[in-house]
């Protein structure tokens, strides 16, 4: 019971934190780094423990799928140069710099070790960056490589990181040997997660059910990650080429109300999931800090220091001199003076279709708010969390050293970049052309148009009703320089005020007894969901 209560109050104060990071425009991972420090003083905190090979599976398969989820194909392949830039070479950069940095400082500490530190604190937490970039406008490519690189750079440090590990544990490696095994788990994981998801889609085919169809989604992420492990595959890999594939057919075939749900129920897993790892890597730091003698605190402060100042030099030094983020390669969105919306092969579609954004050269600019969204997170502390407590030969060699400067890494930088990087892109003015905002205007205008096609031949009255109101968008779309549609239809206002009507009566015929409750509950989530076809996303 007593571990119970802690549970409970931990998800509060997360909740508290988070609540506190938005209303000053924080990345919450930051407050939560912070409360996992005053976990870690805390007198009588339960002593929780977890499965080293459970903290990869349990953090990362989710994290990755929700991800991958969310990442556009289309802007990945715009966007290859930069975001490869940062997957691969800022990866394999920082990994190398943190091992030499830590062997200079630490002799002893054998290289395979150095290297898994390096390879743990090279990524950096798109959550945490993108928590900030909500709240401030920015270039959308810009946020478009962070959520890219955040994606890739989890399969090339996690692969650097087994690899180490394994040659920690062992005391062998040899790159013959392991290569052509390495190359083939490549090559194996990028087509195993495909094939998965073709598997899981003629599935879910089968489930209507809402909350059977999460549960599905679950444990598709968790078996997707657990299958790539045991035939020695890559999980990082198979899980992002998997949750690709989804990505691309399952829109067509979820139903409305199973997907509103799942993205509520995803949200709030990911939040918990920050939460626990927080609460973890809190947990094991309390013992470590006991732990170590008095002549030991000032070295390991000064590795976590040295570490967490190379991995954010070296971010800086790779992305500013490369600036990949430069010229997007489409000017015929701003130079055609062709905005008809009916026509379907006008230059602002075909620039939308090239990549959405505008050429221009975002500057240095945007390369150093690149290099300062470098925040670490959950990757990080999943990767320390699952060194071996014990092996054959004993614990991982400097585990509690890694441990303790992985977290160092990720509070350091929470709270250094993660508190700066809002002033700092509202001090560097980045203007933001809105793709997204003018995809979606001309996306709505050709639904419409499609909409209104439908209703060919159809002479009843209700047909004539939404006519007129399609009409109006497209006529809106049709004056509009750039064949953008209004928001939302005209006749959502009325509809809203008259729903809210509907609304304020049944409550009150459920406080004279005149209906029941389950009466009541299905008329509520009726007008819940006229509500939402009536309301703007952005109201939502």
């Amino acid at each position: 019971m007593f571990v119970f209560e802690w549970i409970v109050a931990v998800l509060v104060g997360a909740v508290l934190l988070a609540a506190l990071a938005r209303r000053v425009g924080a990345p919450y991972p930051a407050f939560l780094a912070l409360g996992g420090v005053g976990l870690a003083l805390a007198p009588g905190f339960p002593n929780l423990r977890l499965d080293p090979d459970l903290a990869l599976a349990l953090f990362l398969a989710p994290v990755l799928v929700d991800a991958g989820y969310a990442t556009s194909l289309r802007d990945l392949r715009v966007n290859w140069r930069p975001i490869a830039g940062l997957a691969v070479g800022a990866v394999l950069v920082t990994t190398l710099a943190v091992a030499v940095v830590v062997k200079m400082l630490v002799p002893d500490m054998p290289l395979s070790a150095a290297i898994v530190l390096g390879a743990i604190v090279a990524p950096p937490d798109a959550v945490a960056a993108l928590s900030v970039l909500a709240h401030v406008p920015l270039p959308h490519r810009l946020t478009t490589i962070l959520r890219g690189e955040s994606l890739l750079n989890d399969a090339g440090s996690l692969l650097i990181y087994r690899l180490g590990v394994a040659a920690a544990v062992t005391g062998h490696f040899s790159l013959s040997e392991v290569a052509p095994a390495f190359l083939l788990g490549v090559v194996g994981s990028l087509i195993a997660g495909p094939i998965l998801a073709r598997i899981y889609l003629w599935g879910m085919r089968w489930v209507s059910d809402p909350a059977s169809s999460i549960v599905l989604q679950f444990a598709a992420a968790f078996g997707v990650w657990i299958a790539a492990e045991a035939i020695e595959l890559s999980g990082v890999l198979t899980v992002v080429s998997f949750a690709l594939v989804v990505a691309r057919y399952a829109p067509e075939r979820t139903a409305p109300r199973p997907r509103i749900l799942s993205y509520a129920v995803w949200d709030t897993v990911i939040f918990v999931l920050n939460v626990l790892a927080f609460v973890l890597i809190g947990n094991q730091l309390g013992p470590i800090l006991e732990r170590l003698r008095a002549a030991e605190n000032l070295p390991f402060a000064m590795v976590a220091g040295s570490v967490l100042l190379t991995v954010v030099l070296v971010r800086i030094a790779w992305v500013l001199p490369a600036s990949g983020i430069r010229r997007i390669g489409f000017a015929e969105a701003r130079r055609s003076k062709d905005r008809s919306v009916l026509d379907l092969g006008n230059a602002f579609r075909k620039g939308i279709a090239a990549g959405g954004r505008e050429a221009s050269d975002l500057g240095p600019g945007a390369g150093f708010a690149v290099s300062w969204a470098g925040m670490r997170g959950l990757v990080t502390i999943a990767g320390a969390l699952a060194l071996p407590e014990s092996g054959p030969n004993g614990a991982f060699p400097y585990r509690d050293l890694i441990v303790l400067t992985a977290f160092a890494v990720v509070i350091g930088t929470l709270v250094i970049q993660g508190l700066t990087l809002r002033p700092l892109l509202a001090w560097l003015k980045l203007e933001d052309t809105d793709p997204v905002g003018h995809e979606v205007g001309w996306g709505r205008a050709e639904a419409y148009g499609a909409a209104i096609e439908s209703l060919e031949g159809d002479e009843s009255e209700i047909a004539e009703a939404l006519r007129r109101e399609f009409r109006l968008v497209v006529e809106e779309a049709e004056a509009h320089e750039e064949g953008l549609a209004p928001e939302g239809l005209p006749a959502d206002d009325a509809r809203r005020r008259a729903i809210q009507a509907a609304r304020e009566r049944i409550l009150a015929l459920r406080r004279a007894g005149e209906i029941g409750d389950d009466a009541f509950f299905v008329l509520e989530e009726e007008f819940d969901w006229t509500e939402l076809s009536a309301t703007p996303r952005a109201e939502t």
